[in-house]
């Protein structure tokens, strides 16, 4: 098997300038071209995994490794990973009143390029015609302020957008599924899944609490935290025994080992 796009090994994090960890020995591999649940219970550790991948500064690596395409990013700043490749969809998307979604990723797509470099605004309006046409979104969209006003769907679409013109090797999607109704669920799938067919290089680490998402996205891997670690891996099917059985089962399994 090749190198895998992510590898994380040992991790241990908790708050800066807290104790206790939350993060307690994290091993995850990611495969290019895959998209991965993360599954478990609240404080499980599932949105402290995404933060710290994504370089959050409110946390600190105390053990362990980040390697993302081979290299170390512990040390790189949350920009420098962005660029290098690692995007990550909030779970609570922040509003920017006055800044048009436009505007807004021209300026990312300009912050990736070469020092002097800058994509001119046709080649821009180009690249962001294309992508929405792609996710089937209205070109309004993109004049609106950047989540001002938003329901829960639009923020999470908006997201997914993002993810398209800036093209990252790797998207985190942190909970994207979170208090959208079955309409807006499914309208964030399929952008998710017009995204992976599109470029089949890209790895989804798809952080969730519940299995409906996954009716409309298809994992290739299923893991589920627990107390601050990967407790257990598998296919899909796990997610399945998730719905029909809740954590109990794992929560037994994992205080007799």
């Amino acid at each position: 098997m090749s190198e895998p796009l992510l590898s994380v090994r040992g991790l241990r994090a908790k708050v800066d300038g807290e104790d206790g960890e939350i993060l307690r020995g994290v091993d995850l591999d990611v495969q290019r071209g895959e998209v991965h649940a993360l599954m478990g219970p609240n404080g499980s550790g599932k949105s402290t995994l995404a933060k710290v991948i994504a370089g959050h500064p409110a946390y600190e690596v105390t053990a362990g490794e980040i390697l993302f395409e081979g290299e170390d990013v512990l040390e790189l700043e949350p920009d420098e990973r962005s660029r290098a490749g690692i995007f990550l969809a909030f779970q609570y998307p922040a509003e920017i009143p006055g800044v048009s979604i436009a505007n807004f990723l021209r300026t990312a797509v300009n912050s990736r390029l070469a020092e002097g470099e800058e994509m001119d605004v046709f080649g821009f309006q180009r690249t962001l015609t294309e992508k929405m046409e792609m996710l089937k979104m209205d070109p309004g969209f993109a004049a609106r302020y950047v989540n001002d006003g938003f329901s829960g769907g639009e923020k999470k679409r908006n997201e997914i957008l993002q993810m398209a013109v800036l093209r990252p090797s790797l998207g985190v999607l942190d909970e994207t599924d979170s208090g959208l109704d079955i309409d807006a669920l499914k309208v964030v799938a399929s952008g998710v899944n017009r995204l992976s067919e599109a470029d089949e290089a890209l790895g989804v680490l798809l952080i969730t609490h519940y299995k409906r998402i996954l009716n409309y996205i298809r994992p290739d891997r299923v893991h589920v935290m627990m107390a601050g670690r990967i407790a257990e891996s598998g296919g899909a099917s796990l997610a399945d025994k998730l719905e029909a059985e809740g954590y109990d089962w794992l929560h037994r399994a994992v205080a007799a080992v």
